[in-house]
Protein backbone atom coordinates (compact mmCIF):
# COMPACT_ATOMS: atom_id res chain seq x y z
CA UNK A 1 0.00 0.00 0.00
CA UNK A 2 1.38 3.12 -1.19
CA UNK A 3 1.74 6.66 1.41
CA UNK A 4 2.46 9.70 1.17
CA UNK A 5 4.70 11.44 3.69
CA UNK A 6 6.19 14.56 4.00
CA UNK A 7 7.94 17.46 6.32
CA UNK A 8 7.12 20.90 5.64
CA UNK A 9 8.31 23.09 7.88
CA UNK A 10 6.39 26.85 7.78
CA UNK A 11 6.87 30.37 9.64
CA UNK A 12 4.07 32.73 9.23
CA UNK A 13 4.24 36.71 9.91
CA UNK A 14 1.79 38.49 10.14
CA UNK A 15 1.17 41.95 11.56
CA UNK A 16 -1.79 43.99 13.12
CA UNK A 17 -3.70 46.46 10.99
CA UNK A 18 -1.89 50.12 10.95
CA UNK A 19 1.06 48.06 13.13
CA UNK A 20 -0.86 49.40 16.04
CA UNK A 21 -0.03 47.55 19.33
CA UNK A 22 -3.43 45.71 20.30
CA UNK A 23 -2.35 42.13 21.15
CA UNK A 24 -1.74 42.97 24.87
CA UNK A 25 -0.56 40.38 26.93
CA UNK A 26 -3.97 39.54 29.09
CA UNK A 27 -5.19 37.85 26.11
CA UNK A 28 -2.41 36.44 24.37
CA UNK A 29 -2.10 33.55 25.56
CA UNK A 30 -5.70 33.29 24.53
CA UNK A 31 -5.01 33.87 20.92
CA UNK A 32 -2.02 32.00 20.65
CA UNK A 33 -3.89 28.91 21.90
CA UNK A 34 -6.77 29.40 19.63
CA UNK A 35 -4.37 29.96 16.82
CA UNK A 36 -2.88 26.37 17.68
CA UNK A 37 -6.74 24.72 17.32
CA UNK A 38 -7.06 26.42 13.85
CA UNK A 39 -3.72 24.82 12.91
CA UNK A 40 -4.65 21.13 14.34
CA UNK A 41 -8.33 21.11 13.10
CA UNK A 42 -6.22 21.85 9.85
CA UNK A 43 -4.65 18.06 10.14
CA UNK A 44 -1.18 20.44 10.68
CA UNK A 45 0.78 20.63 13.80
CA UNK A 46 1.63 23.90 15.30
CA UNK A 47 5.65 23.82 16.67
CA UNK A 48 5.44 27.65 18.18
CA UNK A 49 3.93 30.62 18.30
CA UNK A 50 4.20 34.56 19.90
CA UNK A 51 1.61 37.19 19.52
CA UNK A 52 4.12 40.39 19.68
CA UNK A 53 1.55 43.12 20.58
CA UNK A 54 1.98 44.62 16.61
CA UNK A 55 2.94 41.25 14.96
CA UNK A 56 2.54 37.63 15.18
CA UNK A 57 4.83 34.75 14.39
CA UNK A 58 3.87 30.86 14.15
CA UNK A 59 5.81 27.92 12.62
CA UNK A 60 3.49 24.87 12.15
CA UNK A 61 4.32 21.32 10.05
CA UNK A 62 1.86 21.90 7.51
CA UNK A 63 -0.44 19.08 6.05
CA UNK A 64 0.24 18.30 2.58
CA UNK A 65 -3.77 18.50 1.84
CA UNK A 66 -3.45 22.93 3.17
CA UNK A 67 -2.08 25.06 1.38
CA UNK A 68 0.11 28.00 2.85
CA UNK A 69 -2.30 30.74 1.80
CA UNK A 70 -5.46 28.97 3.24
CA UNK A 71 -3.69 28.12 6.47
CA UNK A 72 -3.06 31.82 6.76
CA UNK A 73 -6.78 33.01 5.65
CA UNK A 74 -8.07 30.95 8.01
CA UNK A 75 -5.59 31.47 11.00
CA UNK A 76 -5.53 35.86 10.76
CA UNK A 77 -9.97 35.77 9.64
CA UNK A 78 -10.72 33.31 12.87
CA UNK A 79 -8.20 34.79 15.10
CA UNK A 80 -9.84 38.76 14.31
CA UNK A 81 -13.47 36.76 15.09
CA UNK A 82 -12.21 35.53 18.28
CA UNK A 83 -10.41 38.79 19.66
CA UNK A 84 -13.61 40.47 18.34
CA UNK A 85 -16.17 38.61 19.72
CA UNK A 86 -14.24 38.59 23.59
CA UNK A 87 -14.11 42.67 23.18
CA UNK A 88 -10.16 42.17 23.62
CA UNK A 89 -9.76 45.55 21.89
CA UNK A 90 -11.75 49.21 21.32
CA UNK A 91 -13.18 49.31 17.80
CA UNK A 92 -12.71 46.39 15.58
CA UNK A 93 -9.39 44.70 15.45
CA UNK A 94 -7.98 43.58 12.02
CA UNK A 95 -4.79 41.52 10.94
CA UNK A 96 -3.32 43.85 8.01
CA UNK A 97 -3.45 42.28 4.52
CA UNK A 98 -0.49 40.06 3.71
CA UNK A 99 1.80 37.48 5.35
CA UNK A 100 5.40 36.21 5.09
CA UNK A 101 5.55 32.97 4.96
CA UNK A 102 9.17 31.32 5.47
CA UNK A 103 9.77 27.28 4.92
CA UNK A 104 12.61 25.68 7.05
CA UNK A 105 15.32 22.30 6.71
CA UNK A 106 13.95 20.07 10.10
CA UNK A 107 17.20 20.32 11.22
CA UNK A 108 16.80 24.23 11.81
CA UNK A 109 13.68 23.64 14.14
CA UNK A 110 14.92 24.15 17.32
CA UNK A 111 16.36 27.38 16.38
CA UNK A 112 13.28 28.88 14.60
CA UNK A 113 11.60 27.37 17.94
CA UNK A 114 13.86 29.35 19.85
CA UNK A 115 14.00 32.12 17.98
CA UNK A 116 9.78 32.87 18.13
CA UNK A 117 8.96 31.72 21.55
CA UNK A 118 12.30 34.67 22.35
CA UNK A 119 10.37 37.48 20.67
CA UNK A 120 9.91 39.60 23.73
CA UNK A 121 13.75 39.66 24.01
CA UNK A 122 14.13 39.51 20.51
CA UNK A 123 12.34 43.19 20.18
CA UNK A 124 13.92 45.39 22.39
CA UNK A 125 16.98 45.39 20.38
CA UNK A 126 15.51 44.85 16.84
CA UNK A 127 12.35 46.73 15.61
CA UNK A 128 9.75 44.21 13.29
CA UNK A 129 10.51 46.44 10.06
CA UNK A 130 14.13 45.17 10.59
CA UNK A 131 13.15 42.08 11.18
CA UNK A 132 11.00 41.57 8.44
CA UNK A 133 13.23 43.26 5.68
CA UNK A 134 15.82 40.44 7.15
CA UNK A 135 14.13 37.48 6.95
CA UNK A 136 12.87 38.27 3.32
CA UNK A 137 16.81 39.20 2.57
CA UNK A 138 17.72 36.10 3.98
CA UNK A 139 15.55 34.29 1.74
CA UNK A 140 16.04 35.81 -1.27
CA UNK A 141 12.66 37.64 -1.79
CA UNK A 142 12.56 40.53 -3.88
CA UNK A 143 9.96 43.17 -2.35
CA UNK A 144 9.15 46.42 -2.79
CA UNK A 145 9.20 48.82 0.33
CA UNK A 146 5.93 50.09 -0.64
CA UNK A 147 4.34 47.17 -0.04
CA UNK A 148 5.50 45.68 2.57
CA UNK A 149 3.20 45.94 5.52
CA UNK A 150 2.04 49.89 6.79
CA UNK A 151 4.69 51.21 9.25
CA UNK A 152 4.44 53.62 11.67
CA UNK A 153 7.55 55.61 12.65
Amino acid sequence: MANTYTQVIIQLVFAVKGRRCLISEHFREQVEKFMCGIISNKQSKPLAIYCNPDHCHVLFGLHPSVSIADMARDIKSNSSRFINENGWVLGKFEWQQGYGSFSYNRSLLNTIVRYILNQREHHRKKTFRDEYARLLERYDVKYDEKYLFDYLD
